[in-house]
């Protein structure tokens, strides 16, 4: 009688709970994670919860994974002890995530050599560095020193100190971890070419973002105006809120002079008060948290995505356009998108080039129309989750490790 092989032993590790799949982040590791389940693994999770609702999605967790383990986290706590890394010579982000529970499991879970450990974000690297593991696989998505220099270029001197120093430390970090895993993944060519550049000699995989092409899909076209644009992201996320404020400053006050009927949606949770205060303001509202996005881009002529402080694949932009609706997005915004349609995505850099990306899908609804849908037959060709899965696989065989299915 042929003995049943023992199931795959995995430690996945990232910043947040991997559920629900609401923001970026959340959207990639809930998406991975549930694909090594598929296989049939057993999956320790190692996460933080920083708001009440997580602890309805830990024990969601929990009915899948073999263990979850989720310490709760205050940010604003955080900030404070993470300065011990001015002492110890540390980037702040090491302490800032450093938690003695989630020591003391992975203690546990690498007592014996998981098959695989899959860590997302390099913050949550400390947790298996040193560690034996028969195959580690660090999914960077973007080097996270490069937003501190690129947080430094635009702080004042204080700040630019610190987000410089942060840069520094954490891209020495980073090093250190891409050189002793197995493998580091990246979002896009584009990262795959800073991360050469950044750290010698190590040359990471392109493991892109997907869609979920069934969810995001339009319902038609009876409740769209032809005159909304919408945003949609975190809204306390620092890029999302300098680029919806920028474009509210600097661009809708022309458009609405030209379309009286304009409308701006600005969709996502946790707005601060900045963002807060921009509602009601000329055509914009402010949603907050939203049970789903599609119904709002369903309302929504054209999407925009005029980020300056980002970079890499965005979800915001292949979800917008997976729903039908072609999209203005600044350069950072749209790098990493490959062989996109040129009639469905409007690359604007300044204020001039983004009024005239909008002006040019609110003048002609026809045309937004036709550009949208060539939008979403090319998502639902190129950005499915499947084509994902597919080349994450091939990258764990490459490893050595082979998940069942």
């Amino acid at each position: 009688m042929t003995a049943t092989p023992p199931k795959p032993r995995v430690v996945f590790l990232c910043q947040r709970v991997p559920w629900p799949p609401d923001r970026g982040d959340r959207i990639t590791t809930w998406h991975y994670l549930q694909h090594l389940l598929a296989s049939g693994a057993e999956v320790r999770v190692g996460c933080f919860r920083e708001e009440d609702r997580d602890d309805e999605a830990v024990e969601f967790l929990r009915q899948r994974c073999t263990e979850v383990i989720a310490p709760r986290m205050s940010r604003s706590l955080r900030k404070l002890t993470s300065l011990s890394g001015l002492i110890t010579g540390e980037p702040l982000t090491t302490p800032f995530f450093r938690d003695r529970e989630l020591h003391a499991a992975a203690d546990r879970w690498f007592a014996t050599p998981p098959t695989l450990t899959f860590v997302y974000s390099s913050s949550m690297a400390q947790y298996a560095l040193g560690r034996q593991s028969d195959a580690r696989v660090m999914h960077f998505a973007e080097l996270d020193s490069d937003k501190w220099r690129q947080y430094a270029a635009v702080a004042g001197p204080v700040g630019r100190w610190i987000y410089s120093r942060e840069a520094r430390k954490l891209l020495a970090f980073e090093d250190r971890v891409a050189r002793e895993f197995d493998r580091s993944l990246v979002v896009s060519a584009v990262e795959q070419e800073l991360f050469e550049k950044q750290i010698a000699g190590v040359r990471p995989d392109v493991l892109p973002n997907g869609v979920d092409v069934e969810h995001f899909v339009t319902q038609g076209n009876e409740r769209r105006h032809p005159r909304t644009a919408v945003f949609t992201g975190v809204m306390d996320y620092e890029p999302n809120v300098d680029g919806v404020c920028w474009f509210v400053e600097e661009c809708w006050p022309t458009l609405r002079t030209r379309y009286a009927d304009a409308e701006l949606l600005i969709v996502g949770s946790k707005p601060t008060p900045r963002v807060l205060a921009l509602d009601g303001r000329d055509g914009v509202t402010v949603t907050g948290r939203v049970e789903a996005t599609p119904p709002y881009f369903d309302r929504a002529a054209v999407a925009i995505a005029p980020l300056r402080l980002a970079r890499g694949v965005q979800n915001k932009v292949l979800e917008a356009m997976s729903m039908s609706l072609p999209v203005v997005a600044s350069p950072q915004a749209s790098r990493g998108l490959g062989d996109v349609p040129t009639s469905s995505l409007c690359i604007a850099e300044g204020a001039d080039a983004t009024i005239s990306g909008v002006d040019q899908w609110f003048s002609d609804p026809v045309r937004a129309r036709a550009d949208g849908d060539a939008a979403g037959a090319w998502v639902r060709q190129t950005w499915r989750w499947e084509r994902m899965y597919e080349r994450l696989d091939e990258i764990l065989s490459q490893v050595g490790v082979q998940l069942s299915r």
